[in-house]
């Protein structure tokens, strides 16, 4: 198959659905298909354009097999509700360079569109009509519901054309898949898909990211002393997590210096916590960079305790990537859900993790006090379980490339007449 992905994050960045989108392209390369993405610099979420690729333009790039169109685009450095539209409109504009050839080209079988940002599907809706090729649509972030119910958005007008545009993508679309059944619910709600959304989840490389030891982890390079327990935040530092509750529990272990409260990762809401903690004169709450992917493991296994927090107003309409890491390394989680999303019912469902209530930082320092003095090993050994069995890649994208192959008409003549709209569960069952 001749595949063209477009999207806005992509690979080296090491977080959030540029991770995602990076493997699985590499992934599709590995099998033997021609795999072309047209993306941005690598920039999240420092928010910020990685070194390796500073100050270039236009330029083409092999990564893992893979033909990469990098376009040059607007990166604020304070990131608001404004500039981020001017930033996701600026990728639209510039990838005309390579979209243009694109439409009179050699045809494609499929195309892949990533959202967020939701409105990058246009380009791809036209060249599905004037080409007649598939075009399928991946939902990581329902963006504009969330933009609404966290208050980024308020505008009722501007909403209201926002949403018009993405029900003209979405009904456009051969498959829309998404990445939890609650997404998947939320998505089918909007009534304007053509079939019914596809269970398309984020996985694991559980042959990667495992369990190690505490004298394997990073807690020696971190000077913590073999006494301190950690409670560990990897990831974005975006404004969805409200991880401001972090510095406030924090707060309540001032008088417990062995309880450290480390946190990895950037973003726009970075500045936010660190002003926090020094305005609160903490000494227990340590920032470090995002560590590289060989580093994730050793990483995972520092921690006593990890922190899976999100916002009520956030509940099915994203679900934390960071989760899978922590699941495939055997980590207990404590996890801020909503009773009825997605995210509650699998980890309670599974017993692999701890539910809190979110946005409560009376319950956070509570439960974490729980935590510290109980055994855990029954929710490490469960969440490693539920890795292995519901996480693995190569299940998972094994599913999704056959998916890919019906859809094009470049299955098996055996597969030709399965409808194109059964989901990625029963593909991989």
């Amino acid at each position: 198959m001749r595949i063209l992905i477009y999207g806005i994050n992509y690979a080296p960045e090491l977080t959030g659905i540029g991770k995602y989108t990076g493997d699985m392209a590499a992934w599709l390369a590995q099998q033997g298909e021609t795999v072309e993405v047209i993306t941005t610099m690598p920039y999240y979420p420092e928010w910020a354009v990685h070194a390796s690729h500073r100050g270039k333009w236009w330029h083409t790039e092999q990564l893992a097999g893979v033909r990469v169109h990098r376009c040059p685009f607007y990166v604020p450095g304070n990131v608001t509700s404004l500039k981020r539209i001017l930033h996701e409109f600026s990728f639209v504009l510039s990838s005309l360079v390579y979209w243009l050839p694109v439409f009179f080209g050699k045809r494609y079988d499929v195309v892949i569109c990533l959202s967020p940002p939701f409105h990058l599907g246009l380009l791809p809706v036209f060249y599905s009509k004037l080409r007649r090729v598939p075009l399928w649509c991946h939902i990581q972030d329902l963006q504009i519901d969330m933009a609404k119910e966290l208050g980024m958005l308020k505008n009722k007008r501007f909403l209201d054309i926002m949403f018009r545009v993405e029900q003209f993508i979405l009904k456009h679309c051969t498959v829309v898949s998404t990445i939890s059944e609650g997404m998947v619910r939320k998505v089918t709600q909007k009534n304007v898909i053509q079939q019914e959304c596809v269970l398309f989840p984020n996985w694991v490389d559980g042959t990667l990211v495992k369990p190690l030891s505490s004298a394997q982890s990073l807690r020696a390079e971190l000077g913590l002393q073999s006494t301190d327990k950690a409670v560990l935040y990897s990831g974005s530092l975006g404004e969805k997590q409200g991880l401001e509750i972090i510095i406030e529990a924090a707060k309540s272990f001032v008088s417990q210096p062995e309880v450290k409260f480390l946190i990895f990762g950037s973003g726009g809401g970075k500045g936010k916590l660190e002003t926090l903690v020094r305005d609160y004169g903490l000494t227990n709450v340590r920032f470090y960079p995002l560590q590289p992917a060989e580093k994730l493991s050793a990483l995972l296994a520092t921690a006593d305790i990890h922190l899976v927090l999100q916002k009520k107003s956030a509940s099915d309409l994203v679900l934390p990537s960071k989760l899978t890491g922590i699941l495939a390394a055997g980590g207990c989680a404590l996890v801020s859900a909503v009773p009825g999303t997605t995210l509650f019912d699998v980890v309670s469902t599974h017993n692999m993790g701890i539910l809190i209530e979110p946005e409560s930082a009376e319950k956070l320092v509570t439960t974490i006090r729980e935590s510290l003095v109980s055994d855990l090993t029954p929710y490490r050994a469960n969440a490693r379980r539920y890795a292995e069995k519901f996480l693995n890649r190569e299940v998972i994208l094994n599913g999704f490339e056959q998916h890919l192959r019906e859809v094009t008409k470049k299955g098996p003549s055996s597969q030709k007449e399965r409808v194109a709209h059964k989901t990625l569960d029963e593909l991989v069952s």
